[in-house]
């Protein structure tokens, strides 16, 4: 099992394909599994790299409270690991921002962005500053099995296969861990950092993907070289509903970008 330990954390990755890499970072409370459709996809031109955030999967969490900024710093700790100099980050929600947070904090190490439904703030608007606290306490209360079936069903719409993979995966965390994953997650602001990202940006929103819809025309304004493809019959597991679009849409942004 490949994992590496650093800062105090045992990350679980997965490695295949040779070529330019692609690191590609799962939504919260999903795993590296997540990405299936683009590994088989994409490791036959690119080396692919799948991998845990910490408190998921089989990546472990530490005691005390999590902080945010552990989440892209572990991902260079895993680009360290491998040797990769310079990478594509792909991520999903969680996954997204991690990656942009990557792409703000170390950009030298970052060659091209594709975030699919991603979130840059916790309180972009109004129902966000009310909802995002009420949810945060309310996770407290509600046991893993019900929130996994509740999110597997919601998500489950258009490819009724990620309901297996969506309550599998949530039950593989703890609910300690997954309250203070969520908390820290819930809190991960880069607002004020959008404009400081240089490299090319593929942003990709699934059509019926209403959680962070509007967060999206505001990163194709602040983002400079950033472009908005529309991901059909899609829902916020967007590469899972439709990973044929999703992968004709990143493998024509790295051709047009010749990466």
């Amino acid at each position: 099992m490949p994992t590496i330990t650093s800062n105090n954390v045992t990350l679980y990755y997965e490695n295949q394909g040779e070529g330019k890499p692609i690191i590609f970072t799962h939504g919260a409370s999903w795993n590296h599994k997540q990405w299936h459709p683009q590994v088989k996809y994409f490791s036959n031109h690119y080396q692919t790299v799948v991998w845990d955030v910490r408190g998921h999967g089989q990546s472990s969490l530490p005691i005390g409270k999590v902080n945010s900024e552990d989440f892209s710093k572990d991902l260079i700790t895993l680009l360290d690991h491998l040797k990769i100099e310079k990478a594509i980050l792909c991520g999903l929600s969680m996954g997204g921002h991690i990656s942009l947070q990557t792409a703000i904090r170390y950009p030298e190490r970052v060659e091209a962005l594709i975030l699919i439904g991603t979130p840059f703030t916790n309180s972009y608007n109004w129902y966000e500053k009310l909802f995002v606290p009420i949810n945060r306490f309310s996770t407290r209360l509600i046991p893993m099995k019900v929130a996994g079936r509740i999110q597997a069903k919601m998500l489950s719409k258009f490819n009724p296969r990620n309901k297996d993979y969506i309550e599998e995966a949530f039950n593989m965390i703890e609910k300690n861990n997954w309250t203070r994953v969520w908390d820290a997650v819930t809190r991960m602001e880069s607002g004020s950092d959008l404009v400081k990202v240089k490299c090319p940006t593929l942003l990709l929103q699934g059509d019926h993907d209403t959680m962070i819809m509007r967060q999206q025309k505001a990163m194709l304004e602040k983002i400079k070289h950033s472009q908005l493809k529309i991901i059909k019959d899609a829902h916020h597991a967007t590469n899972l509903d439709n990973p044929k679009e999703v992968n004709i849409e990143i493998e024509e942004f790295l051709s047009n970008n010749q990466i």
